[in-house]
């Protein structure tokens, strides 16, 4: 086997593989139809938990998005990934903290939009070069550089899951800050009617004084009115719908048009995205959970 090329090698152990699993052909099947039949019943059963509890399955599928990758980076040792995200996990956890606090510090609106918007933009930006460098791999302009195949495609799919998994992590968690916030400020409330009357010259998301008209143009930033009539600053109402991933007034809750809000199409929140964001949700947080179960009823069995 010394001898053999990697290729070689490969196709040796595949040739073993395949003849260790010869004549095991019905236990393959029963083996199938128990993983098609487990991811049926769990796809039912979180649709059914996200419809019924929603603000439960939120946090639980955030506290797996979070956890369940550092299991397999300490056990497959990337310890580049673990820098990472101890590093995020600790400003993160930072900012949570003060967006939770009561009373809210004035400031702290502004510093948990920023942060969440940096890491939006970074991410964002690392998942366009991650997906550029796949493209270019498939087309073979690796060669230009002389770069292997293998390692192009390796670089450009590290980089594809870093901007993809930071990118949700960190919009779920904004969008929990955002609530708490939110809520804390008296403008919003998730369900009923907010505690306290929002006059025009306060945003109601960090209820903070709007000193710059509509018809302004303003220094640092704009003031941004909404179809409900309801105004903001741009930086907040920004942070609001494109961080937070609201679609409605934070005080009115009426469904408004934020497509013309945003020059940028990768900033709206349409839905194809958020369907790519659910999938990558139950990709990271949930596919391990049932491969779990699923390799516990073929041990249960008796199946190998």
């Amino acid at each position: 086997m010394s001898d053999l090329s990697p290729e070689e090698q490969w196709r040796v152990e595949h040739a073993r593989m395949h003849a260790k699993h010869r004549g095991h052909e019905a236990m393959h099947a029963e083996m199938v139809l128990i993983l098609i039949a487990t991811l049926v019943v769990a796809q039912l059963l979180l649709v059914q938990w996200k419809q019924r509890h929603p603000r439960s399955y939120n946090m639980v599928t955030l506290f797996q998005m979070w956890v369940v990758p550092l299991y397999f980076t300490v056990k497959l040792h990337w310890w580049r990934f673990l820098v990472i995200w101890i590093l995020f996990s600790a400003v993160t956890a930072f900012v949570t903290f003060r967006a939770t606090r009561k009373p809210l510090v004035q400031t702290t609106p502004r510093l948990v939009y920023k942060w969440f918007l940096l890491i939006y933009k970074i991410s964002y930006a690392t998942g366009i070069v991650g997906y550029m460098a796949v493209m270019f791999t498939l087309f073979g302009l690796n060669l230009l550089f002389k770069i292997k195949p293998e390692d192009a495609m390796d670089f450009g799919i590290s980089l594809l899951f870093y901007g993809l998994y930071y990118g949700v992590l960190e919009r779920d968690f904004a969008e929990m800050c955002a609530d708490y916030m939110a809520s804390t400020i008296g403008f919003y409330s998730e369900s009923g009617m907010p505690t306290k009357h929002l006059s025009d010259s306060v945003c109601a998301v960090c209820g903070q004084q709007i000193f710059v008209d509509v018809s302004e143009e303003g220094i640092i930033e704009n003031t941004y009115r909404l179809s409900c009539n309801h105004v903001f600053h741009e930086f907040c109402i920004r942070g609001w719908c494109i961080v937070g991933k609201k679609q409605t007034c934070p005080y009115c809750k009426e469904k408004v048009d934020l497509k013309r809000m945003f020059s940028n199409p990768w900033e709206r929140p349409h839905v194809m995205y958020g369907q790519l964001l659910d999938w990558l949700r139950y990709l990271v947080a949930w596919q391990p959970v049932i491969i779990g179960v699923v390799q516990g009823i073929n041990y249960i069995l008796g199946l190998e």
